[in-house]
């Protein structure tokens, strides 16, 4: 082994708001299956295995909505992909701070000399050997002092995606960034696919710790000293580290293109920017009809996931995540249906689809932010049923796991074990409650809900009082910090 070792960063901040109504605030898309059986941010972190590096190759850096880090922590869990450290940010800023956070971290324990492959968690690449081989070539170029980018070899006319022009070749299957160009209407996309001059962004790159950091501070001294205040006044947290908030928060945000890499490729005494020509398969799932592109079709051209039938129909992609769907007689359409939404969309006017969860949140309804089922750090609860003062859940706690010692003002709760074993402490009493036994917690009665068996603990509950939000909850201890 020799040479700086290789970090890869998964930035793990998107919203997906144009996969809606699948992809939600809270639990966004990057969290979702949707290229096969592990989700986008599994299958990030297993596209490093087999990853050659001289200098090695370290566990990933994760940096993520603190809202969403144990759903990180156990989806990384459950591949067995144990990242280096994770890092929490109060506020989502856009890929540039996030980056600059991660160098940062590394530059603290030593490695600035090192290098980084960065990866958003909500891409798909279907060929991992050609992804190992760019990176091969990339990190070359990164360790002589360039900032590196992934150019996709376009497959067709794209308007989705911005584009970047290559310049001089750089050595073999590598060139000078020429320039970096917005996503084009589609006269221009035809244009430049014809010319064989430009490639799709794709938002992942390969640098040095040291070089970014010196980039970040020559381009956007605001951002390098927001950052640098929260990393300095970060905190441990079990097995996170949180950046400090109110130094991050007040951080402008700004992306990794045009923060730093823009500039670089203009040539302005800074560090340069190369690209390296990545053909594999690659998607950053940005809209339904990408996904579509993607997903595996019949004879017709239709994708369809979960309870589908489909009769006469062409090139439409249909999604059931509950309920039966049928579809009869359409083409080019995307019909996605959740227990709680149903989108119907022209294939074509997907991108649209960011609009609906606009006027959702104006609305302020629950239907933008959250699913009907809930992942919280013991496990799940879901939302059967609502009705003038009382309200029927569906509650997984998985095996070992506890929720918070706690108390409600204003709801009582009846709990019915149907699968599993349920540990109650109840007041002072502590209880086992088996399958088809129930108990009851009064208002104002401090309780904890614990799994102390080897398998998920199902069970239901039915609150009843004068209000039932969630905020109704004083926690007197908790296991994870909240």
């Amino acid at each position: 082994m020799g040479g700086p070792r290789l970090h890869p960063v998964i930035l793990c901040g998107g919203a997906g708001t144009r996969l809606w109504p699948l992809s939600r605030e809270l639990y966004p898309k990057q969290f979702l299956p949707l290229a096969g059986e592990q989700t986008l941010l599994q299958q990030t972190a297993l596209r490093l295995d087999g990853l050659d590096h001289p200098g090695g190759v370290a566990p990933p850096l994760v940096v993520c909505n603190e809202a969403h880090r144990f759903l990180v922590a156990e989806q990384l869990r459950q591949v067995e992909r144990a990242p280096a450290r994770i890092l929490l940010e109060p506020a989502g800023r856009n890929t540039a701070p996030a980056l600059t956070a991660a160098a940062l971290h590394l530059a603290a324990a030593g490695e600035a000399g090192a290098l980084m492959l960065v990866m958003p968690a909500d891409h798909v690449v279907a060929d991992t050997a050609a992804f190992h081989r760019a990176a091969a070539r990339a990190c070359g170029l990164a360790a002589a002092g360039e900032l590196v980018t992934f150019g996709v070899v376009p497959e067709r006319a794209e308007t989705g995606y911005g584009y970047i022009r290559r310049g001089e070749a750089l050595g073999e299957a590598a060139f000078r960034v020429a320039r970096f160009v917005e996503k084009p209407d589609a006269a221009q996309a035809r244009e430049y696919v014809d010319s064989g001059e430009y490639f799709w962004n794709s938002g992942m790159f390969l640098m040095p710790v040291g070089l970014w950091l010196e980039a970040i501070a020559r381009h956007r001294p605001d951002i390098h000293a927001a950052c640098r205040a929260a990393c300095e006044g970060a905190a441990s947290d079990r097995d996170f580290l949180r950046l400090e908030a109110g130094a991050f928060t007040a951080c402008p945000a700004d992306s990794i293109d045009y923060a730093v890499m823009e500039k670089a490729a203009a040539g302005d005494g800074g560090p340069r920017a190369a690209v390296v020509p990545l053909a594999a398969g690659w998607s950053d799932v940005g809209a339904w009809s990408a996904l579509w592109e993607v997903r595996e079709k019949d004879d017709h051209g239709n994708v369809v996931v979960g309870d589908v039938l489909i009769e006469d129909s062409r090139n439409t992609f249909v999604a059931g995540n509950g309920r039966l769907v049928a579809a009869v007689g359409v083409d080019d359409l995307v019909v996605v249906e959740t227990p709680d939404a149903v989108l119907v969309a022209d294939k074509s006017r997907v991108q649209e689809v960011k609009a609906v969860v606009e006027r959702l949140r104006a609305a302020g309804r629950d239907e933008a932010v959250t699913h009907r089922r809930v992942h919280r750090p013991w496990g799940t609860y879901e939302t059967i049923d609502v009705g003038h003062r009382y309200q029927v859940k569906r509650i997984t706690v998985n095996p070992g796991a506890a929720l918070s010692l706690q108390m409600h003002h204003h709801r009582a709760e009846h709990w019915v074990v149907v699968k599993g074993t349920a540990r109650v402490t109840r007041g002072e009493e502590i209880f086992l409650v088996t399958e088809n036994e129930s108990t009851y917690i009064p208002v104002g009665v401090k309780h904890r809900l614990e799994n102390p068996g080897k398998f998920p603990l199902e069970m239901i509950e039915v609150q009843s009082g004068s209000y039932l939000g969630e905020d109704d909850i004083v926690r007197f201890e908790d296991h994870y910090g909240r």
